[in-house]
């Protein structure tokens, strides 16, 4: 499991980490995982499932798993952890958006809807927590080259077509390529840290120049 492993990692640089599983579209599957946790100085909405189609061709279900994961995902967690936040004096939070949050994307119909809902969440709660020592902000990634891109293209492209359509999907940035995952969390531990205490309701656009520069 992904989880222990990075446990083991954390602990071998003899620091401390537990991992605590749950699935974030259950309700009380996340209570029960904050229950097991004494406090909760920053929380990252990472969680998040992808979808192709437009509205013609995303089904009701196809819009409801969507929903589930990336938008009451986020709800869940947040529900959960800001009252924690709130009884300790403080903490941070950082949500993971899209640049599909703020500009229209071919074929991500729903996609797009559930990382506008993490934008607007993650606004709503910059605004009614600021006085309470909370922060709260929200990555908009354009395409990071993980193992969801990888396997993306595995499974719709024939072998030959494969190199083609990936430098197809990086030349999509202006930049040139894909961001990395390394990238993401240097900008997550950046907005998590006390440097960016001045830093909330914002929405940063990590995208190799696909808002600013198209």
């Amino acid at each position: 499991m992904a989880g222990a492993a990075t446990v083991a990692e954390i602990v071998a640089r003899g620091n401390h980490a537990e991992c605590v599983v749950c699935d974030v579209a259950e309700t009380a599957s996340v209570e029960d995982s904050f229950h097991q946790i004494d406090r909760v100085d920053a929380l990252v909405n990472n969680a998040g499932i992808a979808h192709v189609g437009n509205v013609e061709n995303t089904s009701p279900d196809d819009l409801e798993r969507l929903f589930r994961v990336n938008v009451k995902g986020v709800y869940h967690c947040l529900h959960f952890a800001i009252p924690k936040m709130v009884a300790q004096g403080g903490g941070v939070v950082l949500n993971l958006a899209s640049i599909a949050a703020k500009i229209g994307i071919q074929d991500r119909f729903a996609y797009s809807m559930t990382k506008g809902a993490v934008l607007a969440m993650t606004l709503s709660v910059a605004r009614d927590y600021v006085d309470r020592n909370i922060r709260c902000n929200c990555i908009c990634p354009a395409r990071i080259h993980t193992p969801f891109v990888d396997g993306y293209l595995v499974d719709k492209y024939p072998a030959a077509e494969r190199m083609a359509m990936f430098e197809k999907l990086s030349a999509y940035q202006p930049i040139g390529r894909m961001g990395n995952a390394d990238e993401v969390a240097a900008l997550a531990n950046f907005l998590l840290s006390d440097e960016a205490a001045f830093i909330t309701g914002a929405a940063y656009d990590l995208d190799g120049g696909v808002i600013g520069l198209r």
